[in-house]
């Protein structure tokens, strides 16, 4: 679902991104190994074959170098061509938006939200974001 979702993004950022700045914020780790970390048990199995490209053994980084190498795996994994910035490791950007563990939002040039999804990954509706952008720009 979360591959669909990042190849789904990536054809909306493709028809947009002449009068749309795209930025994907790394937050940090929906599942470290050394923090909630699914396993080798059933739910973690079931989780691996719907998320494959989903790194599932990653440490929670320590500090910002640790955090961008990680941000780097995931921006390689996803295969997105937008901008990449990476969360300061007080987690503002997450604590602001609760983006944790995955969000999309359109974001107006004067900073108002105008579209704000449900969290991830079966709450990400490319389509959605989609709609929002196309009745934004009319």
């Amino acid at each position: 679902m979360f591959a669909t979702a990042a190849g789904s993004l990536q054809k909306i950022v493709d028809q947009y991104q002449d009068q749309v700045l795209f930025i994907n914020i790394y937050i940090r780790e929906a599942h470290a190994r050394d923090a909630w970390w699914l396993g080798e048990g059933v739910l973690g199995r079931i989780v691996r074959t719907l998320f494959p490209r989903a790194a599932y053994d990653v440490d929670d980084p320590r500090d910002a170098t640790e955090r961008h190498d990680v941000a780097s795996q995931c921006r390689l994994a996803l295969n997105l061509n937008m901008l990449m910035l990476v969360d300061d490791e007080d987690d503002s950007v997450n604590k602001a938006y609760a983006a944790h563990p995955t969000r999309f939002y359109f974001i107006d040039s004067d900073g108002r939200v105008i579209y704000a999804g449900g969290v991830g990954p079966f709450g990400l509706r490319p389509w959605e974001l989609k709609k929002a952008i196309a009745n934004y720009l009319g």
